[in-house]
């Protein structure tokens, strides 16, 4: 484990930024999302979470795939280019990092998607630990530590200390790197101990959150098809009102529409987030699937819940992150599901 002062955090930034593209949570009109960094920029490192997790640097909220060019009876087609320049992303919280963990099960399998694996391959993800986990988390529940995240660094600011472990071979070499230039130095036995003290008051912490003790059990132990025909749905889905607004600020939805745009002299095939909760999201030639709110509402949550955890050997398609919670307009989100459908406790 290595450490480096807080106020030293600027020359560490200004170095990762001379190797590579960095982003972080910034604050700019009065909300937290990631940006590359600049010494110009406001850091926000004390906000627990951003407002859109950082699964735009993997799966973009939309992207060019290839350009159709024209001309007489020729056609040509010219793919996009992969990414292939290194970029690291500085400050993500444990639930971030097991929702990219999810994308890894969607994209990475085959026919694995090329466009995301090379972003995969290119990014470097350097974590941070939470500090004081708020009311809206219960990342606990998805097997999340919040006090020891993953990815390829962890770090923890503990009083005036950033503290420093790399994980994997990306976060070794980034070390020795940042450790050759004395930006970085060997934490002692006093600083590893700051740390897991640091890291028992966010476990501390975490147990008394309020969403913390909820039961997944009926998702485990209860027949698919019990679930999707439960009468609950009916009550549930009616405060629904069709924004999106949850599935475009989960970190773990990636459902995608692929659409051409006519540039003028040519047509652009591009990829861009979709919602299940949208009326069209089904719409075929022959009609649509899910006719109703009720049956678009009871995919999104049967599919994070049930199909998912079904085919990726039991892991959910939830992060715990709380952004849902916070967002909704109508105060209705995963929690609420879980709850009605697992036991009565009232929401």
């Amino acid at each position: 484990m290595y450490k480096i002062a807080k106020e030293q955090l600027p020359s560490l930034f200004a170095a990762i930024a001379g190797r590579m593209d960095l982003y972080m949570p910034l604050r700019k009109n009065g909300q937290v999302n990631y940006g590359i960094w600049s010494q110009e920029a406001e850091t926000a490192l004390d906000a627990l979470n951003t407002v859109k997790s950082p699964k735009d640097f993997f799966f973009p909220q939309s992207e060019n795939l290839y350009t159709c060019y024209r001309e007489g009876k020729k056609i040509s087609i010219t793919p996009e280019e992969l990414a292939d320049a290194p970029f690291a992303i500085f400050g993500i919280r444990g639930c971030d990092v097991k929702g990219i963990e999810v994308l890894d099960k969607v994209f990475l399998a085959d026919p694995v998607d090329k466009f995301y694996e090379a972003r995969r391959n290119h990014g470097v993800l350097i974590s941070m630990a939470c500090h004081e986990p708020e009311e809206t988390c219960f990342c606990k529940v998805f097997g999340v530590e919040a006090q020891n995240p993953a990815g390829d660094v962890t770090t923890w600011i503990v009083d005036d200390t950033l503290y420093w472990r790399a994980n994997t071979d990306k976060g070794e070499n980034l070390t020795a790197d940042l450790a050759a230039q004395a930006l970085l130095v060997p934490a002692d036995e006093a600083g590893e101990a700051a740390v897991e003290a640091e890291q028992a008051s966010v476990a501390a912490i975490v147990e008394k959150l309020p969403y913390s003790g909820i039961s997944l059990e009926t998702f485990k132990n209860t027949e698919m098809l019990e679930l999707f025909n439960s009468p609950k749905w009916e009550e549930m889905y009616k405060a629904c009102l069709a924004c999106g607004t949850c599935t475009f600020i989960c970190p773990t939805c990636q459902c995608y529409d692929i659409r051409d745009y006519n540039t003028g002299n040519g047509i652009q095939r591009f990829r861009c987030w979709d919602s299940c909760m949208y009326s069209d999201f089904t719409l075929m030639a022959h009609g649509n699937i899910r006719n109703s709110q009720k049956e678009r509402f009871r995919q999104r949550f049967m599919h994070k819940l049930v199909y998912f955890p079904e085919n990726n050997d039991g892991m959910f398609s939830c992060v715990g992150c709380g952004r849902c919670v916070s967002k909704c307009p109508s105060s209705l989100n995963i929690v609420k599901v879980i709850k009605s459908l697992g036991v009565s406790e009232d929401v």
